[in-house]
């Protein structure tokens, strides 16, 4: 590999997916140039401050060399959003900020770009079994997933008319060592030895482990059948609510306490307590199929589900002992 063009640019490198994704691409031989908003602890061989995403910033010297840049850094989905205006505020980030470190990519000369993209994009759920599909018609339903689809069809506008490579990858839930959010709160409910109303759920739902994500995006920056493709990532099997409850708790060496609950109360209580969100991701379907990827890239998820799921709750362990 050339060492004046073996360079990754990875924004948000220092993030749940960043840390894990830059010593991943170092394994394979690439330097990494990680883009930092302050500097802090990465693995990466280079750091390179940046500004906000959406405001103005001179991307040239961060992309001095650069053979691939992967932009993972975004405004991400929360579940309550202050913004006055959530769409906007999504759009400067994820949509203005993202074309404009494209643009500045293509005039260095950047080879590829791969966006990590969401699920989102696809829509909120599944329905009749049915896995949402790479190329299936968008169906965003939230700023968030607007947001992304957007920055999706502009980088890839904004490849045609350049001749630089977009990728797109969009991911769903990801769970891994560090992970955060409602992932985490399952864990700290299983420890505790909290009664959980999920016994009875019988959803499907495909997660993604976080090493094979980053396998993913890593073979997204080196395969030339990428180009111009839009890829989803997940696990190789689909769990339940209750299946992904008793796997977690056993690769915590604890019980899980299910209580079989009808998922209509589930609702209702949710919705009671202003949750409604979180209960229509634990109860309702989200399935993917990653058969595009595997068919184009050759790629399979190299980590199995009860393999990801100790990695992440050793993690956790270990976040609590210190």
């Amino acid at each position: 590999m050339d060492s004046a063009r073996s360079r990754v640019l990875v924004t948000g490198a220092t993030g749940f997916v960043g840390s894990a994704l830059v010593p991943a691409l170092r394994a394979r031989g690439w330097r990494v140039r990680a883009a930092v908003r302050s500097a802090g602890r990465t693995d990466a061989d280079e750091q390179t401050p940046v500004g906000s995403l959406g405001e103005p910033f001179d991307w040239a010297p961060a992309l001095r060399e650069v053979h691939c840049v992967v932009h993972l850094a975004a405004r991400v989905h929360v579940m309550r959003d202050t913004a006055t205006d959530p769409l906007a505020a999504f759009r400067r980030a994820n949509v203005d900020g993202s074309v404009a470190l494209a643009r500045a990519a293509a005039a260095a000369g950047v080879r590829r770009f791969v966006f990590v993209s969401s699920i989102k994009v696809n829509g909120e759920r599944t329905r009749d079994g049915v896995p949402f599909g790479a190329d299936d018609p968008p169906a965003p339903a939230d700023p968030y997933a607007v947001s992304k689809r957007e920055a999706e069809d502009a980088l890839f506008a904004l490849g045609r008319s350049t001749g630089m490579e977009v990728v797109a990858v969009r991911p769903p839930l990801v769970y891994g060592p560090g992970v955060k959010a409602n992932f985490e709160t399952m864990m700290r409910w299983l420890a505790r030895g909290i009664p959980l109303p999920f016994g009875a759920i019988r959803n499907r739902r495909t997660l993604v482990g976080l090493d094979n994500l980053v396998d993913l995006i890593a073979l997204c920056v080196e395969h030339p059948a990428a180009a111009g493709q839009v890829f989803l990532a997940g696990d190789d099997e689909d769990l339940s609510s209750a299946e992904l409850l008793r796997r977690l708790a056993a690769a915590m060496g604890v019980r899980a306490r299910l209580l079989p609950v009808p998922a209509s109360w589930i609702e209702a209580g949710a919705a009671l307590l202003g949750r409604r969100a979180v209960a229509q991701r634990l109860l309702g379907d989200l399935q993917v199929d990653t058969g595009k990827a595997r068919r184009v890239l050759g790629w399979m998820p190299p980590v199995s589900v009860d393999e990801g799921l100790r990695r992440a709750t050793a993690g956790f362990a270990a976040q609590r002992r210190s």
